[in-house]
């Protein structure tokens, strides 16, 4: 074995440790917002580590070098779509009306939006055209 087939081997070790954090944050969280945050931030690490060791492990074995060019395109997709998608997901929650773990002390939204619908208020504006 290479160096380069060890630490893609290492990788895929570190990001299936982040999938069983995932897991883990899914099963202890109590609410959809935190469960929401820890598998997202978790799974990417975790998908990040499987892609690109994938890559390292494939070109350290002799497969064309094109391998780690594609995983970390794949890679770069993920970071980039991954904290979008689970945002708007959370947001939909939200706007849905899914209440938060009663534990929780702060709702910075919450007071966004109140500061947002008393400054269209103070403009003259309906409170139908707020809530849009």
């Amino acid at each position: 074995m290479n160096a380069l087939s060890i630490t893609g081997e290492i990788l895929v070790l570190i990001g299936t440790f982040f999938y069983f954090l995932s897991t883990l944050g899914l099963i202890r969280m109590p609410d959809v917002y935190n469960r929401m945050q820890t598998a997202t931030k978790s799974a990417t690490l975790g998908s990040l580590g499987v892609i690109v060791g994938v890559g390292i492990w494939a070109v350290g074995k002799g497969y064309s070098p094109a391998w780690i060019v594609q995983t970390i395109a794949v890679a770069g997709f993920l970071l980039l779509t991954n904290p979008i998608s689970a945002h708007a997901l959370i947001r939909a929650a939200y706007k849905r009306g899914i209440p938060l773990w009663h534990g929780s002390v702060v709702d910075k939204y919450a007071e966004h939006l109140a500061s947002k619908t008393q400054a269209k208020k103070a403009g003259g504006e309906t409170s139908e055209e707020v809530s849009e």
